[in-house]
């Protein structure tokens, strides 16, 4: 499950993880722990490329993750 973008590949494992990236992506506010509290940093959602995590991108990453979807269900 892949498709290309112009900073990129955008891919997911499965139709679940494909549904944890469009969700981050769509949050209007993206709280995460502070430092000093004992829980691990680096979350899966952490991980992603910056362009992904980019507020001026959420527009083309959720149109390329529907695009996606809509593959998967053709």
């Amino acid at each position: 499950m892949q498709t290309e973008m112009r900073h990129g590949w955008l891919w997911a494992y499965n139709p679940e993880h494909l549904e944890l990236i469009r969700q981050f992506v769509q949050a209007p506010l993206r709280e995460r722990a502070p430092w000093d509290a004992q829980v691990k940093k680096m979350t899966l959602v952490a991980r992603l490329p910056t362009w992904i995590k980019s507020a001026k991108n959420r527009g083309e990453v959720l149109r390329a993750i529907d695009r996606i979807r809509s593959s998967l269900v053709a």
